[in-house]
């Protein structure tokens, strides 16, 4: 074989590449798009079922779900776009970057808080019937999530005080490919993630299992499968689901290190089964398995 034939088939080679790639990038933007249409679908539905049933809005376990949907879809619109242009490296002003990847980073940690809060008033509303209605109202639950929300800043609140004093003012006007990464020029604002992100999901792992084990002992002391206890042991376990798929998302940033030519595929595994998926769980589980959403969907499908 000669050179020149080598350099021909070395061309294709690339071209070849090139087109597969591409090919993964449509995919990646198909399988992004029918995952949003139907997360939205399910969203919009229970939405309007929470803000037009007002016995359901006075409820603080609905008021917890209806905060939950709202932040997993902030927080799956903030992913897409960034997934989006990321793959397709498109760059953006640093300022505008920093605010979508903060949105990101908030949501994506009230989510366990939610899920420990939920999980905590399943517990007071089997093992504690008689202080549900005291210690569980609807304004305790504007509350917490405002707490929620608190929590979920402080991190990022660290991370922005580091920045400033680390850079210059030229930093804050540039374009660039938005990634967390890019924002991360020093390694105290890398462990300030780790451990916020690492200590909450260990704390929110421990509540969810107390209050599973409480409530399965309960379960238990009734005898029926039907009780609500049992309904509830059930909910709580497909949380611990959806916790662990968010431990999970944790390694995304240890496989994404690798640099292949194919490492769109690994961006959109992480993207869609440890990011999407557990956004999913949540109107589903509610959607589908909680008798007033159920029946308040079935009627406006009969309408």
């Amino acid at each position: 074989m000669n050179i020149t034939s080598i350099d021909f088939y070395m061309t294709q080679l690339n071209l070849q590449d090139t087109r597969a790639y591409e090919v993964l990038k449509a995919i990646f933007f198909l399988l992004t798009f029918l995952f949003f249409c139907f997360f939205i679908y399910f969203i919009v539905i229970l939405l309007i079922v929470y803000f037009t049933t007002p016995h359901v809005q006075e409820n603080p376990r609905y008021v917890l779900f209806a905060h939950m949907l709202i932040n997993d879809t902030l927080y799956v619109i903030m992913g897409i776009f960034l997934s989006v242009f990321y793959t397709y490296v498109i760059y953006i002003p640093m300022a505008i970057c920093y605010v979508m990847v903060t949105v990101a980073a908030v949501t994506f940690k009230v989510t366990p808080y939610n899920l420990a809060v939920m999980a905590l008033e399943r517990y007071i509303a089997i093992c504690f019937p008689l202080r549900h209605v005291m210690f569980c109202t609807t304004e305790r639950s504007y509350f917490i999530i405002g707490v929620m929300w608190f929590l979920g800043l402080l991190p990022n609140i660290a991370d922005f005080i580091v920045l400033i004093v680390s850079v210059e003012k030229s930093f804050f006007f540039q374009h660039l490919l938005c990634r967390q990464e890019s924002l991360m020029v020093q390694p105290l604002q890398a462990s300030i993630r780790s451990v916020f992100s690492i200590g909450s999901l260990i704390l929110v792992a421990i509540i969810i299992l107390f209050t599973y084990i409480r409530v399965i002992i309960v379960a238990q002391k009734t005898n029926s499968k039907s009780s609500s206890a049992s309904k509830a042991s059930r909910t709580l376990m497909l949380h611990a689901i959806q916790l662990l798929l968010c431990l999970l998302s944790l390694t995304t940033s240890i496989t994404e290190s690798y640099n292949g030519e194919f490492v769109i595929i690994l961006i959109v595994f992480n993207f869609l089964v440890f990011m999407c998926l557990p956004r999913l769980l949540s109107p589903l589980i509610y959607g589908i398995r909680d008798e007033v959403f159920s029946k308040c969907i079935r009627t406006m499908w009969k309408k």
